[in-house]
């Protein structure tokens, strides 16, 4: 039609030059496309008109050859001064579209212009212009670098933006196959801008770039640019460059592979010329690289899912390709890259095995991509089928490489679903293959790699369904059993490399506390092997220094045993030296794990006793310099070397140096107690007495013993010398588990013959002994460490100095107090001379100098230390020190001088004076060493006051202060809070806890001011647990003060409303952390009911305990507390209570104290404070009482909420401890209080309980009812209440009545109530609701069977009659429900309930059945079971007769929870209606009368006819397969008006199924044929067509449909219903369009996803007048 055109114009143009030039445009304007499109027709026209030496008037218009050169010269300078500056235009953004938006009109355009370039160039045929235009092109693809270039691409002279140069690119690429260099030179440029440009980008390059090319090619020249471009991938993917993002070249290189797949896979083309040809001209097989495989393996386990399906497609690509040769794949004649490492490989003669294993691989891999575990689960038996069939190769060759399984298992690692990525973690761990050597090799890397990082998910080590709190998690039993299993089944000379780097990985990242818990627990299981050298204990030691320094101290402690187990199992002793093995041990702290008296420490001794002589020799340097190395390395000769180590230092200079690092200290103290402790127990295991451990412990401690004896006479003895042997010295005392009386160091206590006696008589021995060799240099240790508190410490370094010396002499006091002679020189001589020095400092002027200030601030200390010690009752109370203690007070409350007034505290608070630096400096270079920690000095000075005040307090005058001194002080205090650190206030607080009482009447303001802010103290500290429970205690022990909590609102209102609202804060804190009401609750049941009350008078007692009715609201809210704690907290507390159950197994419980920061713990406290309570005593009576109203009040208030109450909802926790607490108060209430509460207690037994609650209710009630049987008539009338209104609550009393018989023997007229019995049964045994009846049957079963035998013998006028016909007859009916389905096991399951079979409401009376068995057996959450034991850690509960704590009959916990559960629940209601029905509605412009004219039309004829409109929307639904989702798509696509709908084959028109969902849809819609392998070729017409392909897909860069504007011409692409769409069509797309989710199922159905987008485009084009919706 063109050419028709163009001749009548030019028959019609006399000068086509004219029309040529019209059709151009001036370079410095903006065509329209309708121009550039005109030019482009115009010159394609033209081109194609034949050629003629001379030009006639006939029909056919020709060109002379002079017009076509000019012709052509014009059309040459149409590419350089039209369409190439167009581009550079539209590249650059330079004006606007003509009113469009710019992206469309500069895609318009871009089209146009190069279509335009594209004419031009197919029309001048020149190679050699195409070239110069290429070169013009090629320099916008290769981007500079910013050292060497200036202009960006896009916006520097001649440089194309990138997007358009592609476009540009692509049309001069077909004529450009014979310039070999040229197009090579585009290939590298193309692949280089794959590697750098961004996503959107790389996939246009790919297809419209490297496609194209591919396709001018030959096979010659495809092969040789094939086998460049699959080079430059496996080499980038391969290149270890630092700048390189690994997931990124993955996703590329296989986007890449993906487009290239049919030249890559095709089997003619692969063999086609192996035989005649040389293998340079053959198409490469990418299977022979052993990249290609790794590229194929990273992006199955990639995090983008189109590079994880791209991946899978590949490798169904080779499966199929090795299929299809039929040929052994690696052959034997073309070797593979790697032959050490094949990982694909095929055999003919197995090729059904193998078709198989791939297919399984398929499977497996696509549904992983799903993220419901229901879905996963099915096909997880298909990973075992891969397993076996990769592990049973009877031919010795591998056919399956194991690194294809690990990607299974990464790929369930990396799922967004934590039980998906559990049963990956399960699977692993159970993988019996592991026990091969190859297949344990194999897995290493990965199980260092990606198992490890998945093991650091905590969520991972909950309990599974079955296990009890307190178990060993189930994952942490299989990892121990993985492990050994794995390190068993390496080779031998792999464990040790492989456990080299597993504990590495353990200290190279940060772990939560149970994860790392569990790997060593299970690494510290391994069979003993000597595995670990020196780098191994390096390694353990980063563990211990860096990976767990936050962790609960518990489980951090927990940690260290396993791993401390581990290393003695698995150090090659021949390898490392003690000083490894030492500078390991010091990491392990007393207070955590390694504490001396354990099993741990008694095994370390063995193991080291065991291991002398083994150990690698360690080199050692004398005093004069040489070296030596022992023959036989033993624990005491490292000990000794290391003690003259320790000892040696350089003389003395004039600078004073710091205190020296303890750490050396710490780790000879311990070198020093193993050796003797391991000499103990060879004597002792070889039949020795243990007299030797004095002698031996004396060799040890002689050098040191030396060097404390010469501290008071020799000055000249080096400072750093004598801090270091205090040092030790302090540490020894410190680690020795006991301190001993002066006669358990003159002699020993004779043991007894047990292990543990032997055990501890070991330790006595070491402890008495040292002591006694201490013993010998403690006087001049002191005379020592008084001469230097007393004037010598001046310099800022000895504040610290003074710190150790202070702690030494307090260690020192302590031990050998008893001793007569020494404690009296030290109360009489030494202290009051040290407190005289300190006394004169304090009273004299400052001094702003160093020197001065650190003098007082040493004097403080020392005073303060005093404070302590004789606060511990060390000193005689007519002791000279104790006298001087009693007048502290004097200092700090002496008058102060004028012009202040007479009562100012001026020695409160006091502050050092910082000293000046030399000439004032203001470098802080300078001033850095002088006044280094001057804070932390300042801070502990006001400290220290705080201490002194607080003991002289306790020991003071007695009577209060003066009011005004009393708030003086308090506001001090107050004052203080503000300038301490946190962590150093607890001696203010405990200052404070004495002073408010005196105070809280006349200053109340400032008592609630004191108490504010010290609770916000408290708060502040909540992140920081190091400081934060010592300082809760105190604020408690200060703020709720028994003086305080007598206070009622009369006499100070302020403060106990103070102290309500601070109660309920700290509750709300309770709730997020575990452990802060425990702390109050203690204290207060201790202060209201003290453990030895004989130790105050009774009216005290009185006094103290009638403060707890002032505050019953802390009582009631321990009875029903409980939090319920996230996940994660919960699992901490759980694993907790599992390594306090291993007991002394693991060391950690005895060297951490406990904490009691159970959540349970509040509710036993108060449990056993109330088992303590006197019903003699009329104020424990009233409290009781009145707590049992309170808690009616909160269950009735449960009942009242409108809150949802559901199982183990806190509603129903609540409400369940509510009438436990209840139930255990029983017997200690008065009868009347039980007859005024009875009524509230029926009142619960009609409200919709669940199970549990229910259950206690119905017991209260027999236990009223057999302790109080005169209340039996308001049970009968309970049964008279409105049938409305008991529904099936009457189970509730019918469950009563149950338990009649033993009631019974407590009735009066035992007849007549039976009698009442039997006819409030019998009307409910015909109730309409199935449950009741269950009820009344059992209870009438029950009843009956204790009288009705006797009462039907008896008989007469006054016997039961009829009734008793009537009875027989319900219980034959009960019977005869055994042939009727489930009504037989219900009736079945309540008979044989607990609540109706072997529990004994009176007999199993206990705290065990109350808050443990009953709740086990009524599906209450275990952590709401309170054991036994953790009642009998408390001292202080009380058992009795009427409450035991056991139950005295094990049946009721020997049985089952039965799934027998009465719900209470009202009848459904009526039958529900619709209030509206679908209605089919019919379009009037459709509602023909005879459609059997219309049918003869082809569709687009038929709709035409009705007026149908059409939308340019095309759907193209090839790769779907169902017919019923043809179908259903076929309606949809006709009801909305898409153009056409294109179906992979039309013979599904007349699939019955389809037509079912279609309904003659089909005769309406335009139905085109596509297969789909023709389906890149289609979308490839189309896009030149101007379609826009969408796809429905989710990807890393889709586009959220809601926010999608369809362009008018649309080609919606689908994809396969399991499949999706394939990876080689991907790259084919412009845009995917991802449906917004909310719900957890993954996908829709793809006809749903159809219609969804259908209707998205038809909205946005939807006709303003087009038919009204129905």
């Amino acid at each position: 039609m063109s050419s028709i055109l163009i001749n009548a114009l030019l028959s019609s143009c006399h000068d086509p030059d004219t029309l040529f030039n019209t059709l151009c445009w001036p370079t410095d304007s903006w065509p329209d496309t309708e121009r550039v499109e005109a030019l482009t027709t115009f010159i394609d026209g033209i081109g194609k008109l034949p050629q003629s030496d001379t030009s006639d008037d006939g029909d056919k218009v020709a060109f002379s050859i002079a017009k076509r050169d000019t012709f052509l010269r014009k059309v040459e300078s149409i590419i350089w001064t039209q369409c190439l500056p167009l581009l550079l235009k539209v590249s650059n953004g330079d004006g606007a579209c003509r009113g469009k938006r710019v992206p469309d009109g500069r895609a318009e355009i871009t089209i146009a212009v190069c279509r335009l370039l594209s004419v031009c160039i197919n029309t001048l045929c020149d190679t050699a212009v195409s070239g110069r235009v290429a070169r013009a092109v090629l320099p916008s693809f290769q981007l500079p670098d910013g050292e060497t270039e200036e202009e960006l691409p896009g916006q520097g002279e001649g440089r194309l933006g990138i997007d358009v140069a592609i476009e540009a690119m692509s049309v001069i690429l077909p004529v450009l196959s014979s310039n070999e260099e040229l197009t090579t030179s585009i290939l590298s440029s193309a692949l280089s801008c794959i590697k750098t440009l961004p996503d959107a980008l790389v996939s246009k390059i790919t297809v419209r770039l490297i496609f194209t090319l591919l396709n001018c090619y030959s096979e010659d020249g495809i092969a040789s640019k094939l086998r460049f471009i699959l080079e430059d991938l496996c080499n980038w993917h391969k290149s270890d460059s630092p700048n390189t993002d690994s997931p990124v070249v993955t996703e590329r290189a296989l986007l890449c592979l993906t487009t290239l797949s049919d030249y890559l896979f095709s089997p003619a083309k692969l063999q086609q010329h192996t035989l005649s040809q040389s293998l340079s001209y053959t198409r490469p097989d990418p299977r022979r690289s052993l990249q290609f495989w790794r590229i194929l393996q990273d992006g199955l386990t990639h995090k983008d899912n189109v590079s994880r399906k791209r991946a899978l497609y590949l490798l169904k690509r080779c499966v199929a390709l090795s299929e299809d040769e039929a040929v052994e794949f690696p052959s034997s004649s073309v070797s593979s890259e790697d032959n050490d490492e094949i990982i694909f490989r095929w055999a003919p003669d197995r090729c059904k095995l193998l078709r198989e294993f791939w297919e399984d691989y398929a499977l497996v891999m696509e549904t992983l991509e799903e993220n419901q575990i229901h879905v996963v689960r099915p096909v997880l038996n298909r990973i075992h089928t891969l397993i076996q069939t990769a592990a049973n190769d009877s031919q010795g060759v591998s056919l399956f490489h194991p690194s294809w399984l690990l990607g299974v298992y990464q790929r369930m690692f990396h799922s967004e679903n934590k039980s998906v990525m559990r049963e990956g973690v399960d699977h692993l761990l159970e993988l019996q293959v592991l026990r091969r050597p190859a297949f344990a090799l194999a897995f290493s890397q990965f199980i260092l790699g990606p198992f490890m990082d998945v093991m650091s998910e905590s969520s991972l080590f909950h309990r599974t369904a079955g296990q009890s709190v307190g178990e060993c998690p189930e994952l942490g039993v299989k990892l121990q059993v993985f492990m050994v299993t794995f390190f068993s089944s390496l080779p031998q000379e792999n464990r040790g490399p492989v456990l080299l780097q597993l504990v590495q990985r353990l200290g190279s990242q940060h772990w939560c506390a149970v994860p790392i818990l569990f790997l060593s627990r299970a690494l510290s299981h391994l069979p003993p092997c000597p595995l670990l050298g020196p780098d191994g204990l390096q390694a353990l030691r980063e563990v211990l220094r860096c990976t767990m320094i936050t962790h609960q101290v518990l489980l951090r402690g927990a940690a260290q045993c396993f791993l401390l187990n581990s290393a003695l199992s698995l150090t090659d002793v021949t390898l490392v030296t003690l000083d490894d093995v030492f500078s390991l041990l010091v990491h392990f702290r007393a207070d955590e794990s390694l504490r001396r008296g354990t099993p741990l420490w008694n095994q370390l001794c063995d193991w080291l006793a065991d291991s002398e002589g083994s150990f690698r020799p360690c080199v050692r340097e004398s005093a004069d310099g040489t070296s030596t190395s022992p023959e036989r390395e033993t624990v005491r000769g490292y000990v000794q070397h290391q003690m003259e180590l320790f000892l040696r230092v350089p003389a003395s200079t004039d600078q004073t140096d710091s205190v020296p690092d303890p750490g050396e200290a710490e780790l000879l103290a311990k070198a020093i107690l193993l050796c003797v402790d391991i000499e103990g127990r060879t004597q002792r295991s070889g039949g020795e007495q243990t007299t030797g451990v004095s002698g031996g412990m004396d060799s040890l401690l002689r050098p040191l013993l030396d060097t404390l004896s010469r501290l008071h006479t020799n000055v000249y003895l080096p400072l750093r010398k004598t801090d270091k042997s205090l040092q030790l010295l302090l540490r020894l005392l410190q680690l020795t588990p006991a301190r001993h009386t002066s006669a358990a160091v003159l002699q020993l206590t004779p043991a007894r013959h047990t292990p543990a006696a032997v055990e501890k008589e070991q330790e006595d021995s070491v402890t008495v002994s040292m002591e006694t060799l201490v013993l010998g240099v403690v006087e001049p240790i002191q005379e020592f460490i008084l001469r230097r508190l007393s004037g010598e410490l001046q310099e800022l370094c000895d504040v610290e100095r003074a710190e150790l010396y202070l702690s030494v002499l307090k260690e020192a006091v302590l031990m050998y107090s008893v001793l007569e002679w020494n404690h009296s020189k030290v109360q009489e001589a030494y202290f009051p001379r040290l407190l005289r020095y300190v006394l004169r400092t304090l009273e004299a002027d400052q001094i702003p100098s160093v020197a001065g200030q650190v003098s007082r601030a040493v004097a403080m200390a020392s005073l303060a230390m005093t404070c302590e010690v004789a606060a511990l009752g060390v000193f005689n109370l007519q002791s000279e020190t104790t006298i001087l203690l009693v007048h502290l007070s004097s200092y700090f409350y002496s008058p102060a001088p004028p012009p202040a007034p007479p009562l100012s505290l001026v020695n409160f608070n006091q502050t050092l004076l910082k000293p000046p630096t030399a000439a004032q400096s203001t470098d802080v270079s300078e001033q850095g060493p002088l006044l280094k920690d001057w804070g932390r000095m300042a801070a502990h000075f006001i400290r220290d006051q705080w201490t002194c005040l607080g003991y002289g307090r306790r020991v003071g005058p007695p009577g209060p202060l003066e009011l005004p001194r009393a708030s003086g002080s308090l506001q001090a205090a107050i004052e203080a809070l503000s300038l301490l650190p946190s962590g150093l206030v607890l001696p203010v607080l405990d200052f404070m806890a004495s002073m408010l009482p005196q105070v809280a009447l006349s200053e109340e303001a400032l008592c609630v001011e004191a108490v504010t802010v010290s609770w916000k103290l408290v708060l502040g500290l909540s992140s920081n647990p190091h400081d934060f429970w010592p300082t809760l205690q105190g604020f408690v022990t200060m703020a709720f003060h028994h003086s305080l909590l007598e206070l009622t609102e009369e006499q100070a209102p302020g403060l106990t409303v103070t102290l309500q609202q601070i109660a309920v804060e700290l509750m709300e804190l309770s709730q997020a952390k575990t452990g802060v009401f425990n702390v109050l609750i203690q204290h207060c049941c201790h202060t209201w009911l003290p453990s030895d009350p004989g130790s105050e008078g009774q009216s005290q007692s009185d006094a103290m305990f009638s403060s707890a009715l002032l505050h019953l609201d802390i009582l009631a809210e321990a009875c029903v507390y409980g939090p319920v704690f996230r996940r994660d907290q919960r699992l901490i507390q759980e694993v907790q209570v599992y390594v306090e159950r291993l007991g002394e197994e693991c060391a950690a419980n005895t060297a951490v104290p406990s904490d009691n920061r159970d959540d349970q713990f509040p509710r036993v406290c108060v449990v056993a404070f109330l088992s303590r309570l006197q019903p003699s005593n009329q104020l424990h009576e009233r409290l009781m009482e009145e707590l049992v109203l309170c808690l009616l009040k909160k269950d009735e208030a449960i009942s009242k909420s409108k809150q949802r109450y559901y199982s183990n909802s806190l509603q129903h926790r609540v409400k369940n401890r509510v009438w436990q607490t209840l139930l255990m108060l029983l017997p200690k209430l008065r009868g009347e209080f039980v007859g005024t509460v009875l009524g509230r207690v029926f009142e619960a037994g009609f409200v919709s309980n669940q199970a549990s609650v229910k259950y206690l209710i119905e017991w209260k009630m027999v236990l009223i009812l057999v302790q109080y049987p005169e209340h039996i008539d308001r049970l009968w009338a309970c049964f008279s209440v409105d049938q409305e209104k008991t529904k099936t609550s009457v189970c509730t009393f019918l469950s009563v009545l149950v338990h009649l018989n033993i009631i019974m023997p407590q009735l009066k007229e035992k007849a007549v109530q039976w009698r009442k019995a039997l006819d409030v049964i019998l009307q409910w045994c015909f109730s309409h609701n199935f449950s009741v009846r269950l009820y009344a049957l059992l209870a009438l079963k029950r009843v009956w069977g204790l009288e009705g035998a006797r009462a039907e013998a008896e008989g007469g006028a006054d016997g039961l009659g009829g009734l008793a016909t009537v009875v027989k007859a319900c219980l034959h009916q009960a019977e005869a429900m055994q042939s009727t389905g489930n009504a037989s096991k219900n009736w079945t399951r309540i008979q044989d309930h607990f609540f109706f079979g072997v529990f004994h409401p009176v007999r199993d009376y206990s705290v065990e059945t109350i808050f443990y068995t009953f709740p086990s057996l009524s599906e209450v959450f275990e952590d709401e079971w309170i054991p036994p034991w953790k009642f009998e850690k408390l001292v202080d509960f009380s058992q009795s007769a009427s409450l035991p704590l056991r139950n005295p009959v094990p049946d009721l916990s020997q049985i089952q929870p039965g799934d027998w559960i009465q719900q209470d629940k009202g009848d459904q209601d009526g039958e529900e209606r619709w209030a509206e029905v679908q209605k089919k509605m019919t379009p009037w412009r459709l509602g023909i009368q005879e459609q059997e004219p219309e049918l003869g039309l082809v569709p687009q004829q038929r709709a035409a006819r009705l007026g149908k409109l059409h939308s340019a929307l095309l759907v193209v639904a090839s790769l779907i397969d169902k017919p019923t989702n043809l179908g259903g798509l076929c309606r949809t696509c006709e009801i909305f008006g898409a153009s056409a709908l294109v179906l992979d084959s039309l013979r599904h028109v007349s699939d019955k199924h389809f037509q079912a969902l279609s309904v003659s849809s089909e005769l309406w819609l335009p139905l085109l044929e596509v297969k789909p392998v023709e389906l890149a070729d289609f979308l490839q017409l189309k896009k030149r067509e101007g379609y826009c392909i969408v796809g429905v897909e989710q990807t890393a860069n889709s586009q959220s449909l809601k926010d999608y504007k369809f362009p008018e011409k649309t080609l919606l692409l689908l994809g396969n219903e399991r499949e999706g769409i394939p990876a080689n069509l991907l790259q084919l797309l412009d845009v995917c369009v991802e449906i917004p989710q909310q719900g957890v199922i993954r996908s829709l159905n793809v006809h749903v996803s159809a219609a969804l987008l259908v209707w998205e485009y038809t909205r946005q084009y939807l006709p303003t007048t087009g038919v009204k919706s129905d």
